[in-house]
């Protein structure tokens, strides 16, 4: 046996050390290979093929196509990162004000639609039908 073999023997909490250093190791490198593949397909700068070929290294060769990947592209991947978030952010706020701007109540809506007759933008018979709408849903929501 090796000098290293014979260290792990006589300290097995240093065997242990190893064990769980490596599992968490391999554990960074499927993440790290999850956000590489998920950052291939969210680049909107790359073309099909260019996506197609970067898929195709990091699946072949998928240490070094990760490594080569992280080199060549990885400072833009914390910035699409970060604007997808932002961009989610975003569609979420509006969603949000969107939604708290249409629970108005049925007057405020009612008033908006008498005000669009009045610009001439809608006839009265669509003024009919929306004014309808508009109270249908109210009862409908209040039930």
């Amino acid at each position: 046996m090796s000098g290293q073999t014979y260290l792990a023997y006589d300290f097995p909490l240093l065997s242990s050390f190893w064990a769980i250093l490596f599992f968490f190791l391999w554990i960074m490198w499927i993440v790290l290979l999850f956000r590489v593949v998920l950052d291939i397909f969210r680049d909107d700068s790359l073309s099909g093929w260019g996506k197609a070929g970067w898929l195709v290294f990091c699946v072949v060769l998928p240490f070094i196509g990760v490594f080569v990947y992280v080199v060549a592209r990885g400072k833009d991947m914390g910035r699409r990162e970060t604007a997808q978030a932002r961009e989610q952010q975003e569609a979420f706020d509006s969603y949000i004000r969107e939604t708290a701007r249409g629970g108005g109540s049925s007057a405020d809506e009612l008033a908006r639609l008498s005000e669009i007759r009045a610009r001439g933008d809608i006839t009265d018979e669509e003024f009919r039908r929306a004014k309808e709408m508009v109270l249908s849903g109210s009862h409908r929501s209040g039930v």
